[in-house]
């Protein structure tokens, strides 16, 4: 299953999303739900063409914890060290945006990259001190992320919060997908229509129980939180007047123009 948050006619709502996964928007379908979706699902009757509606990122999360250095490939591009266990750092949930909304360039950096990324969507249990196997049922699903980074004030700070805490620089979407494998699939990123990463989950250093469990050993994991699960290697800069697009495998496509700050 597919599920949005979207703005109608009526308001805002969650949704389930209908039709081929493969399909543009218009030709799918999103149907109304009522309430938050993390437990049985109740539809309103409420549907409506995904082209007549605007999504926005699909869940707003208490927190966004970030996976840096999780692709060995991204680690060398950087001369940097394999870490020996997850390095984690935040987002602030200001950072997030949803698909098609503009990422804005900060006047503060002359530098600023794409980081093509999955997600990680924690459901309704939360997850607090578990293991592999309870991390892996406190999933509640998956979705795109682009973790913009602003690369020069990175290194100038030698600490990461202000280069990836910008507001705009979480883009998330298009959906959450809750019934896909997500070992072995494709991670890519490209800007106006060129390839600049092509990864596969396989390779990240860490996997996602690894990673929930690490996690909720260090701080408690919310119903609707996001884990941000690391970037391949090929990370390089955006400027205003771009398109980027991050597609995950079995997951979806999540596209953002690029602006100067107005």
């Amino acid at each position: 299953m597919r599920i949005a948050r979207f703005v109608h006619a009526n308001g805002l709502s969650f949704g389930a999303v209908e039709g081929e996964a493969d399909a543009g928007p218009e030709a799918l379908t999103v149907a109304a739900i009522e309430g938050h979706p993390f437990g049985e699902l109740r539809f309103t009757g409420e549907r409506w063409a995904v082209a007549d509606v605007r999504l926005l990122s699909p869940i707003l999360p208490s927190k966004v914890v970030c996976v840096g250095r999780n692709y060995a490939e991204h680690a060398a591009e950087h001369n940097a060290d394999v870490p020996k266990e997850p390095l984690l750092f935040l987002k602030p949930t200001t950072s997030v945006i949803g698909p098609n909304d503009v990422i804005r360039l900060p006047t503060q950096s002359k530098r600023v990259e794409h980081e093509a990324e999955l997600a990680v969507v924690i459901g309704a249990s939360g997850a607090r001190r578990v293991d592999r196997s309870a991390a892996a049922a406190a999933v509640f699903g998956y979705t795109c992320a682009n973790d913009v980074t602003a690369r020069d004030l990175q290194r100038q700070d030698g600490q990461w919060t202000r280069a990836k805490g910008f507001d705009s620089f979480c883009p998330l979407g298009p959906w959450i997908t809750t019934d896909v494998a997500v070992d072995d699939v494709e991670v890519r990123c490209e800007v106006n229509e060129e390839v600049r990463q092509l990864g596969r989950t396989k390779d990240m250093i860490f996997d996602v129980p690894t990673l929930v469990s690490y996690v909720s050993h260090v701080m408690t994991l919310l119903p609707g939180d996001v884990i941000l699960t690391g970037t391949p290697a090929g990370v390089s800069p955006i400027v205003a007047g771009d398109t980027v697009t991050v597609s995950v495998g079995g997951v979806g496509v999540l596209a953002n123009r690029v602006a100067a700050l107005d």
